[in-house]
């Protein structure tokens, strides 16, 4: 494999890997498809932008500022629409129905704004490529690999080590149970929210300093995290990896050898493939109950 492509595929991989990251823990603990988790990757996006052009704030001031406003988006969302909805034990896929709504609504709020047109982030020197192995990568390619590792480690400690990540993962297996001994649901919701909405915002600003950001930006991305969840198996953090790196992998080989026109096409033909013949995905977990 040629080291250009092999450093590409690096790049997509560990982006990809904070997409699914941001997104698997909302599914997990809710167990519906939350699609208007895609505003938030985009709304990291949009905000960065704002500070930096309208306001020439610097990228790395932006940057946490607007990773803290599109959290705020996301805790609002769980607030005053997701909690109220379960409170009202609607099915999962009237929640699916209800994020679809909200992710339209604020779709068409982000274009209104900011327009429909592609646009780019301030770059500056990020975007210098460095020679490596062979092939070149910029800045903000290592920037995003070394922002995926220490990001999803640090989930792994989170959710494994500490007394909220814990008491998350007691919701998402069973929340009848885990209210039981004492564990308020909503507040292990409102925390996986908080934490998932940095993620994703900070996933899409990197997303959009290396590539255009447009208003549905964060669907595109969000398709793929899920698709990579599936794969890897729902409820397994570590299947995210391979998951990630399946879907990386095919889409970078089927533009290499075939055309570029094909990655997104052969992507979801490989995940068709493991929703007939391996439905529990690498990590062989049997799903409890999924409503898409």
């Amino acid at each position: 494999m040629p080291s250009q492509l092999t450093l590409n595929i690096l790049q997509d991989a560990a982006l990809l890997l904070l997409i699914a990251s941001s997104f698997a823990p909302i599914y997990y603990i809710t167990k519906f498809i939350n699609i208007s988790h895609a505003v938030t990757i985009a709304l990291g996006s949009y905000c960065a932008l704002f500070l930096t052009y309208s306001l020439h704030i610097p990228l790395l001031v932006a940057t946490p500022l607007a990773v803290i406003m599109a959290t705020l988006f996301g805790v609002a969302s769980e607030a005053l629409l997701y909690k109220q909805l379960r409170r009202l034990e609607v099915s999962s896929s009237c929640q699916l129905v209800a994020s679809l709504g909200l992710f339209v609504i604020c779709q068409n709020c982000i274009s209104l704004l900011f327009g429909d047109q592609s646009q780019r982030l301030h770059q500056g020197e990020i975007q210098l490529g460095h020679l490596v192995f062979g092939g070149y990568i910029s800045t903000i390619a290592i920037v995003t690999i070394l922002t995926s590792v220490v990001v999803f480690v640090a989930l792994l400690f989170f959710t494994s080590r500490t007394t909220l990540g814990l008491a998350i993962r007691a919701v998402s297996d069973n929340t009848e149970l885990s209210g039981i001994y004492g564990i308020d649901p909503d507040h292990a919701i409102l925390a996986t929210y908080i934490v998932s909405s940095a993620v994703g915002a900070l996933a899409g600003i990197l997303s959009s300093i290396s590539t255009n950001l447009f208003p549905t930006m964060g669907f595109n991305l969000l398709l793929f995290g899920l698709a990579a969840m599936i794969i890897g198996g729902i409820g397994s953090y570590k299947g995210l990896v391979g998951g990630c790196l399946l879907i990386v992998v095919v889409r970078h080989l089927s533009g290499y050898y075939l055309d570029a026109k094909w990655m997104d096409a052969v992507a979801y033909s490989v995940l068709l493939l493991f929703l007939i013949w391996k439905p529990y995905g690498f990590s062989g977990n049997r799903l409890r109950k999924v409503e898409i």
